[in-house]
């Protein structure tokens, strides 16, 4: 650990620490100045008369997306076809196993095996889905139209709305930390960074068509257009602009320059972001996790099994196909670990900052860190599992 520990940055070593403090102080703020994070959360653009992407977090995912977006150099997507093996299996893992896994670990444990803790009857106030025409007293779903201190809103059970945040956590493959522990597992950083950029394209395509179908699922609000508009601003925007600014910082000042000196001010800033995001998230829900401590251990259970689940598979299946060890650890890690910036972002869109689904995102950054280090150690005392193999290395 020790190593491990080495190696990280301050901001990333102690991630979870932060995102402790976060909670404390997004608490605290809810109830020092509990109109503070409302009136931010109220920063939105509408349509059609509906909030759809709050400025200050759309703000706040740009600088925590765009410091990853211009790391990556799209030209090795193209030469990853040489490696087709390792590609191909965590593309598998992330889009056509790892969706289906997170629904129904979370749906057994949020739906069946915790429900008499979270409340059969416990409800959760989220936004009307964009682009629908909906009455107090319409159903949608599992929801029901209610007024709420003159704001329409959709009712919909507690429980359904963690699942809702677990599903976008499934459907968002992490294009940032894991470039942390592919490193720290001593994986091929070439691989780690081909995988990135493939699973940021694949994101504009997938990630609302399996998420949609998720929700529908899980009899959640489905709004179409707000997913595809929250690809769009928090995924497809810090794509183009770092892609954009990485060609022209290069041919500027060089890749000596953009390497040492410009990003290296990008992560603390990419950490900020998130945790300013945090506090205003704690400070909306803060109140309901005091009065009830236990629910970020009631969505924390799934999101571990699943992320072990996940990891496991993609380990197995890398030995399976004779992967070397270089290559199957980022493949296992890429596919364990979540995108949970963009998870938070989406969620805070489609069913606001005050969502249950908004706290099961946050959850899952909460456990990643120290997860994820455990799996780093599992990777290096097991390379010896993968022998001489080197197919795809």
């Amino acid at each position: 650990m020790n190593n491990v520990k080495r190696d990280m940055g301050l901001f990333e070593r102690y991630l979870s620490v932060w995102v402790g403090l976060c909670i404390v102080v997004g608490i605290l703020l809810g109830k020092i100045a509990p109109d503070v994070a409302k009136t931010l959360d109220g920063m939105a653009l509408e349509v059609n008369g509906a909030p759809v992407v709050s400025i200050p977090i759309a703000v706040c995912l740009f600088f925590m997306m765009y410091p990853i977006m211009v790391k990556i150099d799209f030209k090795e997507v193209v030469r990853a076809g040489r490696n087709v093996k390792p590609v191909g299996l965590t593309l598998f893992i992330n889009w056509a196993v790892k969706p289906f896994t997170m629904y129904a670990i979370a749906s057994f444990f949020l739906g069946t095996l915790f429900l008499g803790f979270i409340g059969p009857d416990a409800v959760d106030l989220i936004r009307l889905p964009l682009g629908e025409a909906l009455v107090v007293g319409d159903t949608y779903g599992a929801g029901r139209v209610v007024l709420v201190e003159g704001v329409t809103m959709l009712e919909v059970p507690l429980w359904r709305s963690y699942l809702a945040g677990c599903i976008l956590l499934g459907i968002a493959p992490c294009t940032a930390m894991v470039l942390v522990w592919g490193y720290l597992s001593e994986g091929n950083d070439n691989h780690t960074l081909v995988m990135v950029a493939v699973n940021s394209l694949t994101m504009l395509l997938l990630f609302g068509l399996l998420g949609g179908f998720l929700l529908g699922v899980g009899q959640l609000p489905v709004p179409w257009e707000a997913l595809l508009l929250s690809i769009g601003v928090y995924v497809a925007l810090p794509l183009v602009a770092g892609y954009w600014s990485r060609v022209w910082i290069i041919r500027v000042k060089g890749v000596v320059w953009f390497t040492e000196r410009f990003l290296g001010v990008l992560t603390p800033i990419t950490i900020s972001a998130l945790l300013v995001t945090l506090v205003l998230l704690f400070s909306l829900k803060g109140e309901s996790i005091v009065q009830n401590p236990l629910t970020i251990l009631w969505i924390a259970v799934p999101l571990l099994v699943q992320t072990v689940v996940v990891f496991a598979l993609g380990y197995a299946l890398s030995k399976l196909c004779s992967l070397s060890y270089e290559n199957a650890a980022p493949t296992a890690m890429i596919g364990a670990s979540n995108h949970f910036e963009v998870a938070i972002a989406t969620a805070a869109m489609l069913y606001g900052l005050s969502s249950g689904a908004a706290l099961a995102t946050v959850v899952g950054v909460l456990i990643e860190v120290p997860l994820m280090l455990m799996l780093v150690r599992f990777c290096l005392r097991t390379r010896h599992w993968f022998g001489g193999n080197e197919a795809g290395a």
